[in-house]
């Protein structure tokens, strides 16, 4: 691990104390530069509840949160909320690191980044995924030809059929139950496709065109909220040299894999969420007459570390915290930050197409991303 690759100092404020704040706090306190000044949610219980549990201050309101010149403010209000919220801080000279989705329309996605660079302030979006430990280490053994040249890929968040799980009594940390109004009003595809689409967008650069299919398959009664976006989008995404099928959906059984098909073999990963998870390349052989992919799989060991490691199940085995942690970095050493601009612009304008399904010529692009310094 290079060193001071994530190390870095900043002043956090959060607004929104919700369930996915707790799934951030202990991330956050993995890196010890990260200092939260502040929290704000328009629920006082809530925000009582949480700032007692994690023991960090509350603040009166947004504007009392922003006058505590933080260095960057978390959003994760709810999705219809964050537009506003994220408009505030950059109007008050804050960066911004908002949760998924950046916006729910294209237009206002483009107005915030406009707003952004008007005022010379980074706005960045999850998930962040892409700079943990096996989406690194499977870009490095992409660049490095593990698989030779990268065709196809197939890219599955998948999250079984929700509407039969106890999601009603599911609780975070502090006590905040499972936001599943939300969940259902926004929709799996742009809750999810960030997750394995910013590691196709790293690897292969922009995507071209998408072409897809989306539907809405569960009824408000199964839901128990009123929802009338997509729960199923499954899309072909056309890159310069190759194509990737993204599929999302709460109504197929549990399955969250990544095959990368390349001429001299396939890359395998279990789960984006996993920031441990192991990279496997899986060769093919000609026995006799036949073509036969080895059922033995070889692991892909990572340059390094890395990047603390918070768990191993579920949405606790990821690090919340890394982009962050990689946006502080990067305004203490004068750049861009990896998943700001027109990274995130570009990540929001292929997650609605996909959800709005059909067939659209993307016109957002960014340039090449580098990996992080310890991927090599």
């Amino acid at each position: 691990m290079a060193a001071g690759d994530h190390r870095a100092a900043a002043r956090i404020a959060i607004v929104g104390a919700g369930y996915v704040a707790d799934l951030y706090l202990p991330s956050i306190r993995t890196f010890p530069g990260l200092d939260i000044v502040g929290v704000w949610d328009i629920d006082s219980d809530r925000l009582a509840a949480f700032t007692g549990h994690w023991g960090v201050p509350a603040a009166a309101g947004l504007d009392p949160l922003l006058a505590l010149r933080p260095d960057i403010l978390l959003n994760l209000t709810n999705p219809h909320a964050h537009a506003a919220v994220s408009r505030a801080a950059l109007e008050g000279g804050v960066h911004v690191w908002c949760e998924k989705p950046l916006a729910m329309t294209m237009a206002e996605a483009e107005a915030l980044m406009a707003l952004a660079a008007s005022r010379g302030r980074h706005l960045a979006s999850a998930p962040c995924s892409l700079l943990g430990r096996a989406a690194q280490t499977a870009w490095s053994a992409i660049r490095d030809g593990r698989i030779g040249k990268p065709r196809l890929a197939y890219a599955e968040l998948d999250d079984d059929f929700l509407p039969a799980a106890p999601h009603g009594r599911w609780r975070s940390a502090s006590g905040a139950p499972w936001p599943a109004a939300d969940e259902f009003r926004t929709g799996c595809t742009l809750e999810h496709a960030g997750y394995y689409l910013s590691w196709l967008m790293a690897m292969f650069g922009p995507v071209r065109r998408v072409v897809g299919g989306a539907a809405r398959l569960l009824d408000d009664s199964q839901t128990g909220a009123e929802h009338d976006v997509p729960d199923y989008a499954s899309a072909s995404l056309f890159f310069d040299a190759m194509v990737a099928r993204l599929t999302c959906s709460i109504v197929a059984r549990h399955d969250r894999r990544l095959r990368i098909f390349g001429d001299a073999g396939v890359l395998e990963v279990d789960d984006a969420w996993a920031n441990a998870a192991p990279v496997r390349i899986r060769r093919r052989h000609v026995i006799r007459r036949r073509l036969v992919n080895s059922p033995f799989a070889t692991r892909v060991r990572p340059t390094g570390e890395g990047h603390p490691i918070v768990g191993r199940r579920g949405s606790a085995s990821m690090n919340f915290a890394l982009g962050i942690a990689e946006m502080a970095r990067a305004i203490a050493m004068g750049r861009a930050p990896r998943l700001a601009g027109d990274f995130a612009l570009h990540l929001t304008e292929v997650s609605l197409a996909m959800q709005a399904g059909g067939d659209h010529h993307i016109v957002t692009a960014f340039a090449p991303m580098s990996p992080m310094d310890w991927a090599g």
